[in-house]
């Protein structure tokens, strides 16, 4: 593994407001090796989203920046693919095609049409979507959806793949399903990986580092947790075991003792997050 691969330095952004500026971010910074597999954890509000959408481009830090295996990131680009909560395919496409219009994009120039069917049927095969390729997103489940929506990033051969708390609205039996099909892609491919979660147990099976955030205003980063379990991992074994454990309450504490929740000040930082940086860029569309 290369250090240094994503950097994240001295970070912070504001947000216009009708009153004064909202700081949202101050001083984030985090250098993520290649391979890694990255959890950002912590109340709500306290800026997990906007640290994503600068890594993908979509917000542009006021100060700091980001460095992408050497070149600075200020905008979208298809070295960083976003997984968002909500699926995003389009319900007029099959399942093949919804793939087939982000692997184009990248590589029209490139690939041939068979390579292009080929590959395409590739990651489908890689989330075991393979059967349901000719569906429409309609006719299948939630959480088909979202094995579709993580095969099309996975098809643009990302640098970065970037996960907004991609299982928060699954029922736990298909989340847990989805959690060992991610364990099973990493170990393959060996993604780099930064994903937003709320569950704790979710970052410690699936993190190599857990990046817990303070709360906002002006969030940072907390702590950063070395999860040091061997992979490829098991979670009936992991239950049970006394390192995972000690990791999960390790989180725990930090969330609910030196983070409270910030019950006082929700309406503010919602309402901040929803605002637009400061920035003359134009937002990017959400397919990812």
């Amino acid at each position: 593994m290369h250090k240094n691969y994503l950097e994240i330095s001295q970070v912070g952004i504001e947000f216009p407001t009708e009153a004064e500026p909202f700081r949202a971010l101050q001083n984030v910074n985090l250098s993520i090796q290649q391979g890694e597999f990255i959890s950002l954890i912590g109340h709500s509000g306290c800026g997990k989203s906007t640290v994503l959408n600068i890594i993908a481009g979509l917000y542009q830090a006021t100060e700091g920046g980001i460095i992408l295996e050497g070149r600075e990131v200020d905008e979208p680009g298809p070295d960083r693919a976003v997984v968002f909560q909500n699926h995003a395919l389009l319900p007029w496409l099959t399942v093949y095609q919804n793939v087939e219009l982000a692997v184009k994009c990248v590589f029209k120039k490139t690939k041939s049409k068979a390579e292009i069917r080929d590959w395409i049927e590739h990651n489908l095969e890689l989330v075991h979507m393979d059967h349901a390729m000719h569906k429409r997103p309609g006719e299948i489940s939630g959480g088909m959806k979202q094995r579709v929506g993580i095969a099309r990033c996975l098809a643009m051969q990302p640098k970065v793949l970037l996960m907004d708390e991609p299982f928060g609205a699954l029922d736990a039996l298909t989340r847990a399903h989805l959690q060992d099909s991610l364990m099973e892609i990493q170990n393959r491919l060996g993604n780099t990986v930064v994903m937003i979660t709320h569950d704790v147990d979710e970052a410690v099976l699936l993190s190599d580092r857990i990046v817990m955030m303070t709360n906002g205003p002006a969030a940072s980063i907390g702590e950063v947790l070395d999860i040091n379990l061997q992979r490829p991992r098991d979670r009936l074994s992991l239950a049970e075991d006394p390192a995972f454990n000690a990791y999960r309450q390790q989180v725990l504490r930090f969330l609910y003792e030196k983070q409270q929740n910030p019950a006082a000040k929700p309406k503010q930082v919602e309402s901040a997050s929803k605002a637009e940086p400061k920035t003359d860029k134009v937002s990017a569309p959400e397919a990812a």
